[in-house]
């Protein structure tokens, strides 16, 4: 059970950039102490802005939010090549800010960079939530391919319910040319699969059982692959539960500890 806290309590919401070696991250850093990395999908940044508000207002949590280099017209530096490449990126982040006990949350792209940061081993990291991601190869479960979708037919994919989908949907339509900057034209590493397997701390796995980008049976193969991973079946919602039910995603975070 959380405690609402008080107006006089909560800090506002920063917006900073921070450089890490050559790469320059835009944070916006909603400080409540606990803290949680959101990493947001191809949809961009808005997509999880309002999650990160209603995570730090009701957990009195410190909630860090990047912009994925590359995406809403940020700079992204030569270095970042692929997702590990980002994936290191944000640990190094977690050594400038210098914080530990760090969970790190991630929906759809970002759940795939929120794995690979769960097998960077980094100590800051205790924990980590990955909500409809993409990036493993499932037999008989392909990934939709987004980039040729009407904004229409990506509500339908994307929503349980896609007459309450924002319009556009979440923000805005994916930006698919940063991207497959990251993922390559598969949205997909062969590799990944049998990597999971490395990872060593807690992970919940969530899915919206009406996701029409990557079904649950894709869900409940990533959470196999992970040795403690826990899958939660989210009813009533799709590829963006943080967008169409928050609460009811808070809810399963906070059930186990999250």
């Amino acid at each position: 059970m959380t405690t609402l806290p008080t107006a006089g309590s909560l800090r506002p919401t920063r917006t900073e950039t921070h450089t890490v070696g050559t790469v320059e991250v835009t944070l916006q850093d909603r400080d409540r102490t606990r803290p949680f990395l959101l990493l947001h999908g191809g949809g961009g940044v808005a997509t999880m802005a309002g999650f990160a508000d209603l995570l730090a207002e009701r957990t009195h949590s410190r909630v860090l939010l990047p912009t994925h280099p590359g995406f809403g017209g940020t700079p992204k530096d030569d270095s970042l090549t692929g997702v590990t490449e980002l994936a290191q990126a944000y640990v190094a982040l977690l050594e400038e800010l210098d914080l530990t006990g760090v969970t790190v949350i991630g929906n759809s792209f970002g759940g795939w960079l929120a794995a690979e940061i769960a097998l960077r081993k980094s100590p800051r990291v205790s924990g980590a939530v990955i909500i409809d991601a993409v990036g493993i190869e499932v037999d008989g479960h392909p990934l939709t391919d987004v980039s040729g979708l009407s904004p229409t037919e990506l509500r339908a994919q994307s929503f349980h319910d896609p007459s309450k989908a924002p319009v556009p949907p979440g923000g805005g339509t994916p930006d698919v040319l940063a991207l497959i900057g990251y993922t390559g034209p598969a949205m997909a590493d062969p590799t990944l699969v049998d990597r999971l397997g490395a990872i060593d701390i807690p992970v919940h796995v969530l899915w919206g059982e009406s996701d029409g980008i990557v079904d649950p049976e894709y869900g409940k193969a990533y959470a196999a692959a992970i040795p403690l991973a826990t899958f939660t079946l989210l009813p009533r919602t799709g590829h963006l539960p943080q967008v169409e039910t928050p609460e009811e995603l808070l809810g399963a975070l906070l059930d186990l500890g999250n």
